[in-house]
């Protein structure tokens, strides 16, 4: 919080909002997926969302401005990295240590598409502002987020008639960001994450979020991870590689691969709970304009998740 404060008040005005309550809000925001304004309006009309925040009725409430002005200080500070830490610092106070070993994956964050020209698409890939925009619209256009593509392989139902119509393989377009994590084993927990462009390949980031503080050596992901220097990193780190492994190019995986890759999906599929947690009750999307917004916006949505994981885990042990 001492990145947070406030310079001397020499002109007077209102005093500033306690930093705790400010940080509230954004829990607030990330777990009900608000915008700046929604907040503002939810907090005035929910008596839950006031005994939380700890204000009364007729108490004062930050308005919109407010909330956007306590974030982009929580970017210009950095501050993310350092919540998380500090949290995953209480969590191993607890008890909660990283065990199990881990398990990596990423998924793409969505964001407001940009309605760009191919000339503006293409001076934005190359990093440059696209020609004839003022500064107020470069402003308002957000130059970070990219298109990525989702594959999705159908399956057949067993049992299935071999004469019925097969389903077909899809690739769905998508824009925005992406999460990577990675989550130990044994709690669920997100101990490693880091934001990108939704157009960074999964595997780039392996090395980013492995752990060297979790007690077990096994690693889970998926076959965007699989190459030959992602294994030799996890061999020089003495990890033990359980990524999926890749078909060969026109050949089917033959049975034995296929039966080992099936035994790690069991175990893969524990991270697959936390982006379902994080899109369908916490509705995360991204709002912002930039990386540096996006990555406020992620994080929190990381760190609350943990916040949830860690309520459940206590009430599980808790005496009835």
């Amino acid at each position: 919080m001492a990145a947070l404060r406030r310079g001397p008040r020499n002109k007077g005005g209102r005093p500033p909002f306690d930093p705790v309550l400010m940080f509230k809000i954004l829990v607030l925001q990330a777990l009900y997926s608000l915008s700046d304004e929604a907040t503002e309006f939810q907090i005035k009309d929910r008596l839950s969302f006031q005994r939380f925040l700890g204000v009364g009725l007729e108490g004062t409430v930050p308005d919109a401005t407010t909330v956007w002005l306590f974030r982009e200080r929580l970017v210009k500070a950095k501050a993310i990295d350092r919540l998380f830490a500090r949290f995953d610092a209480a969590l191993k106070d607890r008890g909660y240590l990283a065990m199990g070993g881990q398990i990596i994956d990423a998924t793409v964050v969505p964001a407001p598409k940009q309605r760009n020209t191919q000339e503006e698409k293409t001076a934005i890939k190359e990093g440059r502002i696209p020609k004839g925009w003022k500064p107020a619209k470069a402003r308002q256009k957000d130059r970070d987020a990219r298109w990525s593509i989702k594959y999705t392989k159908a399956k057949v139902r067993e049992g299935a008639d071999p004469k019925s119509a097969k389903p077909v393989d899809l690739a769905i377009p998508m824009f925005g960001y992406k999460n990577h994590i990675g989550i130990d084993r044994t709690h669920g927990l997100i101990r490693t994450w880091d934001a990108s462009a939704a157009n960074a390949h999964d595997g780039a980031r392996l090395p980013e979020l492995i752990s060297k503080e979790n007690t077990a050596s096994g690693v889970w992901a998926d076959t965007a991870y699989r190459s030959k220097k992602n294994e030799a990193f996890l061999a020089r780190g003495m990890f033990t590689s359980n990524i999926h492994q890749k078909r060969l190019p026109r050949r089917p995986l033959p049975k034995r691969i296929a039966r080992a890759n099936a035994k790690r999906s069991k175990v893969r599929a524990a991270v697959e709970h936390v982006f379902a947690g994080q899109k369908h009750r916490m509705g995360l999307v991204v709002r912002t304009i930039g990386i540096a917004r996006a990555r406020i916006k992620i994080g929190m949505a990381n760190l609350v998740y943990n916040f949830q994981r860690l309520a459940w885990l206590e009430g599980r042990t808790a005496p009835a």
